[in-house]
């Protein structure tokens, strides 16, 4: 089977890594395609995925922009796609994949996690053929995207402990960053500003960077999503946060920290799939896979920066996720055209 998958963003990576692996493990020929956007082609070489950059890179925060990008974006991936006789095309949250393969006839199947992006999901879902979101997502909201009952196949817990099931983490990345392993290791993840979904502010999350960064007791890691706002953390000097260089291992920093903090979703739920304490300082409309997690108390809400508990855990309160990938992958492929 020939399998044409879209990376369009950073944590896609993560998400399809394993998969990637499995399909080649199973005698299929995959190919990926990615764009020019935060971290991602780093991300892609980090993990050896081969991959080829199609189209400009990322429209930037505006809705004209991101209508710009991907009106050049899809005929470059129908060009990609074209003559190459995919039998199926996976993404999850790259909704571009799924205007390209509907217009050459490839079934296609759409992943998210995070219901609330109703223009970009609102396309990808009526798109694709098939549907694929986490069981916490109710029916009647994803009705609003398009996406009706025939065509959505669900999976349990998060996504998030698919990809890293049997992950265990490597301690030289510290050593690499530069992390005092004497001090408390919080892991810190900026806002999604450049998406549509989040336009709020998020006043708190720089309420969070002041407190840690000014505490000698700390050492604060953060995970920006682009240069812009990686250029106004430094711009702080702020002593006690950590700036990687490059693309690292961020689900090992995550798994040997005592804390995450994130105003994002990803990490998140990489931490709460790893037994990390974490808290959100998400300023969106909340999804219901964290509200999921807020009941269980997987997940906190943090209310003011003087609130978070900044302190040592034992490495025995750690955790190892057990969700097979196989059965994610199989969810996937099992015949899209069914659902159309």
């Amino acid at each position: 089977m020939r399998v044409w998958i879209d990376v369009s963003n950073s944590p896609q990576v993560a998400f399809f890594r394993p998969l990637v692996e499995l399909l080649r493990g199973r005698g299929h020929d995959v190919a990926v395609t990615t764009r020019d956007y935060a971290q991602t082609l780093e991300l892609l070489r980090l993990h050896d995925i081969p991959h080829e950059v199609v189209g400009p890179r990322h429209g930037g925060g505006s809705a004209l922009g991101k209508a710009r990008a991907m009106a050049g974006r899809l005929p470059a991936l129908h060009r990609f796609a074209r003559g190459r006789a995919f039998d199926v095309a996976l993404s999850h949250a790259s909704h571009e994949l799924q205007f390209a393969a509907r217009s050459l006839g490839i079934p296609s199947v759409y992943a998210f996690d995070y219901e609330h992006a109703r223009v970009q999901h609102g396309i990808g879902a009526r798109a694709a053929r098939r549907v694929v979101v986490p069981d916490a997502i109710p029916q009647s909201r994803l009705d609003r995207l398009g996406a009706r009952e025939r065509k959505v196949r669900r999976y349990p817990g998060i996504k998030e402990e698919y990809y890293l099931s049997g992950f265990e983490p490597d301690s030289a990345v510290l050593d690499e960053i530069g992390a005092d392993r004497s001090r408390v290791l919080v892991v810190v993840r900026t806002p999604p500003e450049m998406s549509l979904y989040h336009r709020h502010g998020n006043p708190l999350f720089h309420d969070v960077l002041r407190r840690l960064g000014g505490d000698p007791a700390v050492h604060a890691v953060v995970f920006p999503r682009t240069t812009e706002q990686r250029d106004a953390v430094a711009a702080l000097r702020l002593p006690s946060l950590v700036l990687p260089a490059r693309a690292i291992d961020a689900r090992s920093v995550i798994a040997l920290a005592d804390l995450v903090v994130s105003a994002g979703g990803t990490m998140n739920r990489e931490a709460a799939a790893l037994g990390v304490p974490v808290y959100t300082t998400f300023a969106g409309r909340i999804g219901a896979v964290d509200e999921a997690l807020l009941r269980d108390g997987r997940l906190r809400w943090l209310h003011s920066a003087q609130a978070l508990p900044v302190e040592r855990r034992s490495a025995t309160e750690r955790c190892q996720v057990r969700r097979d990938p196989a059965s994610l992958l199989d969810l996937m492929l099992a015949s899209p055209d069914a659902a159309a």
